[in-house]
This record gives structure tokens, C-alpha cells and sequence, in this order.
């Protein structure tokens, strides 16, 4: 808010002339000072709800190896873009091929035993039929049998398992994203499942994060349909960067936490935003401005008509008897060039935008009275902005 000089004697800031009634005659023969003033703007009132947001990727994790060894290839670059299913690193699997060998030996040496066994049985069921062994014999035979089997069965998991791990020594992107900076280089000894060999995360689009008091989250909530606000059909959520600029794009709210902090008692919103060119990058700062939201019957006075002394805000107003007088307001939220009047005004009140140097209360007035145009006062946004289809993924 701009702060104009104001010439106010201490009995002023209680709204009371300075010097009785000597400064009322000197004020009468003072020549009246020029004045521009306009009337309290009341109407419905296009609402802009603004907050810190912070640019935070929309899906991250680390990649992993599943087994352990020492990385002898690594296939990109930190900060690069990559698909799911590329190949990032390779871990050092001279072990594991030697333990796929092993177990496809220990599969053959089971198999070959299972076989014997098998022969072994065969003949004692012959034998069986004619008398010449025990029943328990053959019992104990097929149990053999049966154990061979079961020996084959757990030589064959143990090879599939050493050829997943040989396969696993290659290391692939889990999803389609951009890698950190953070990526290990070669020679780093992977613990599997515990050492991070880079950061991916989904860039395109990202979320905008950003916190809301309990408040205006029933409103967000409810689009605006209590305390007296009409809601708007639809959100406009869009955002201002670090310099100034607007984004140009428009976002769609995601995801809402499912409870309020416990210690600063706001709820924690996402929105998301479309990001082809990579403008926006995870931990930047951005202003999140939603309209759509109405404030119905509101009072509206321009910023330049605001005045700031001793942490009080005042407006001048200019009376029906053409003489000045200081009014003490209380302010709402910031429209375009407007600010809500909650307390202090009346909506008949001429308040003076233009010639406020040196005046004081009680003094005359010689007052035009101007329009909103005429000023350029106005609270609608002028950004150049492209929608973006609903649902972005």
C-alpha cells in the first residue's frame, strides 16, 4: 500500500478539529482546496485468494539396485530425461554369473540322481510283484523317489534366482522422469536395496504445494457459499514466479491433506500444473492466485485513497457540507486496484483519491466528483493466460 503525507494534528486521530472554534474560523475563511473524489464502490466483488506455493515434483523416488556390487557402467547423466525401462547403470556380476553356473550344475547333478532313482524304483516294483523284496522296500524307494523330486524342484528355484540376479546387476528406470544431479558414479560399491544410485522424478507435470488456514479451506471447499460469497462456476488457479511474470498456464486443484498441522493448524493443498518447457523446477518459489470466488454487496474504496499513520489505516472523506473529514477503516483482502472496506464506511461516503497533500480535518473543499474510468481503477486481472485441458496427467 502506497503511504501519501497527511497533516494531521493529534486531536485528528480522534476524529476531532484541531483549535476549537479558532480552527473552525480560520478554516472557514481558508480557500477550499482542490479535491478528486469518488463514492464508495459497492458491488459483488470478484475474490482472488493468494499464497506462497513451493513447485515440488508430482512423483520422486530413488532407484535402487536389487542386488549388491560395484556399479562398473553407468549409462546417463545427472539431470537428464529418461523412459521407463532405459538402462541406467550396471552393477559388477562376474559373482553372479559364476553362482548361475554353480546352480545349473547342481540342477544337472539332481536331475541325473532323480533319473537312477527313478530306475531304481521302476525295478522294485517289478521285483515287488513277484516276491522277491519287501513291501517296506519298495516304500522306502519311492520315498527316495519322492525326495529326489523334491531336491530337483528346489535346484531349479535356486537357479532362477541366481539368473534374477544376474539380470538385476543391469539397472533400469522405474518410471519416465528427469535424474538428479545426485547420481553415483562408477566404482560406488551398491548395497542392494539400500544404497540411492540416482533421483528420478516426474517433471511434466509437477505439483504446486501450499498451505491454507482451516477458514479459507471451508471456503475453497464450498466455493465460497458461505459468510455471504457466492461461488463461481469454475477455479482459476494460476501462478506468479519469483520474477514478476505469470505462468502461462492454468492449473486444476489435486490432492488436499487428510488432516490440518497440529502446530500451525493449516491444511496442506496441491495443485497441478502443466510443465512441457521444464520452466518450473522442483523447489521453486511461486505466488498461487485462485479466482472464482465472489464477495457479494462488498465495499470498495481504491488503494490510492488510503492512508497510514500510528498503524492505523484512514480514508478522507469529503462531507455533504463540502469539508474534509478522517475516517478510520478496517481493511479486507486486496482487489486489482480496490480494498474491502469491513468496518469504518458508509456506502454513500465520498472518499478523495486525488489532492490529499496537506489536507487536514475540517478543512473546505472544492470537490469533483470522478468515476472509476476516469481514474483507471479496475479489478479485473489482465493476464495472458492458456487453459489447459481438465484432468492433466
Amino acid at each position: 500500500m502506497k503511504i501519501f503525507p497527511i497533516i494531521i494534528c493529534a486531536a485528528a486521530l480522534l476524529f476531532a478539529g484541531c483549535g476549537g472554534e479558532d480552527a473552525e474560523n480560520q478554516a472557514a475563511e481558508e480557500i477550499p482546496t482542490r479535491v478528486k473524489a469518488i463514492q464508495v464502490l459497492t458491488t459483488n466483488a470478484p475474490l482472488t485468494l493468494s499464497y506462497s506455493g513451493q513447485v515440488v515434483d508430482r512423483d520422486e523416488m530413488q532407484v535402487q539396485s536389487k542386488v549388491t556390487g560395484t556399479v562398473v557402467e553407468k549409462y546417463v547423466t545427472g539431470g537428464q530425461d529418461v523412459v521407463a525401462g532405459q538402462v541406467l547403470f550396471k552393477i559388477d556380476d562376474r559373482q553372479y554369473r559364476a553362482a548361475v553356473l554353480q546352480a545349473e550344475a547342481n540342477l544337472a547333478k539332481s536331475k541325473t540322481a532323480l533319473a537312477k532313482e527313478r530306475v531304481d524304483l521302476q525295478r522294485d516294483e517289478e521285483l515287488w510283484k513277484e516276491h522277491a523284496i519287501s513291501e517296506q522296500t519298495l516304500t522306502n524307494q519311492r520315498a527316495t523317489v519322492q525326495s529326489q523330486e523334491s531336491e530337483v524342484a528346489a535346484n531349479e528355484a535356486l537357479l532362477q534366482k541366481a539368473k534374477d540376479d544376474l539380470a538385476d546387476t543391469i539397472v533400469y528406470a522405474p518410471m519416465s522422469g528427469r535424474l538428479g544431479i545426485d547420481d553415483v558414479p562408477v566404482g560406488t560399491l551398491s548395497n542392494a536395496g539400500s544404497t540411492a544410485l540416482a533421483t528420478i522424478g516426474i517433471v511434466d507435470p509437477v505439483y504446486v504445494q501450499f498451505a491454507v488456514s482451516e477458514q479459507e479451506y471451508l471456503r475453497l471447499a464450498r466455493g465460497g457459499q458461505t459468510s455471504g460469497e457466492g461461488a463461481g462456476e469454475n477455479f482459476k488457479i494460476a501462478l506468479k514466479l519469483a520474477d514478476g511474470s505469470s505462468y502461462p498456464y492454468l492449473g486444476q486443484f489435486a490432492e488436499y491433506d487428510r488432516t490440518l498441522g497440529n502446530e500451525t493448524g493449516t491444511l496442506t493443498i496441491r495443485t497441478i500444473f502443466k510443465n512441457p518447457d521444464g520452466l518450473l523446477v522442483p523447489g521453486m518459489y511461486a505466488r498461487v492466485e485462485i479466482d472464482g470466488l465472489k464477495l457479494n454487496n462488498a465495499m470498495l474504496v481504491p488503494e490510492r485513497a488510503l492512508q497510514q499513520l500510528l498503524g492505523e489505516t484512514l480514508v478522507l472523506v469529503a462531507q455533504s457540507d463540502n469539508k474534509s473529514a478522517v475516517k478510520k477503516v478496517t481493511l479486507g483482502e486486496k482487489i486489482g486496484s480496490y480494498y474491502i472496506i469491513k468496518s469504518g464506511l458508509n456506502p454513500s461516503d465520498m472518499v478523495i483519491v486525488e489532492g490529499l497533500t496537506m489536507l487536514r480535518e475540517g478543512m473546505p473543499l472544492e470537490v469533483t466528483k470522478v468515476t472509476a474510468q476516469e481514474m483507471g481503477f479496475s479489478f479485473t486481472p489482465s493476464n495472458q493466460i492458456f487453459n489447459v485441458e481438465k484432468n492433466a496427467n
